[in-house]
């Protein structure tokens, strides 16, 4: 009987951890899918602002950068990897966003504009376009790989449900 019970025991803890994994799975996309969506909205500021040249503090809009990190593991996290063989992974968070300091702010002449200094030059965000709409493109494509992935395992989970009926 004890050898029943310690089978039972170890298909029990095999289907734990496969559970905990498909919801780690979920956990770590949706990390990832909040993450880049913040990233797109801090690209979407930088775009909004690119000839905004005086804000609340007399200088010009300076572009924003997010930095992401892995998510920290939590006490019971710690426990629980250490249970098991498999690495099980965090997810991602935003760690800081931080002002690009740099690169330079664009001097365009322009004697007329109010924020001309006395040689006529205008300061212009640090803004580049073209950079913006790159960064936006690889946010986009992220969100849309993790999506997919959520979808994935999402499947996965519905097979496995109806396999159990």
């Amino acid at each position: 009987e004890g050898n029943s019970n310690n089978k039972y025991y170890i298909r029990e803890q095999k289907e734990l951890e496969e559970n905990m994994s498909l919801f780690q799975s979920f956990n770590i996309n949706t990390s990832a899918l909040t993450a880049q969506r913040f990233r797109m909205d801090v690209i979407s500021e930088n775009v909004a602002n690119v000839t905004t040249t005086r804000t609340e503090d007399g200088t010009p809009y300076t572009r924003k950068i997010v930095t992401f990190r892995e998510k920290e593991v939590t006490p019971f996290s710690k426990v629980l990897s250490n249970t098991q063989e498999a690495f099980l992974g965090n997810g991602v968070k935003v760690s800081r966003v931080s002002e690009d300091r740099d690169s330079e702010y664009i001097m365009k002449y322009d004697p007329s504009h109010p924020d001309a200094d006395e040689n006529g030059y205008v300061s212009y965000p640090n803004v580049n376009i073209i950079t913006e709409m790159t960064n936006m493109i690889d946010a986009s494509r992220s969100y849309e790989a993790n999506l997919t992935a959520f979808e994935t395992s999402k499947a996965i989970a519905m097979k496995g449900l109806e396999l159990g009926k």
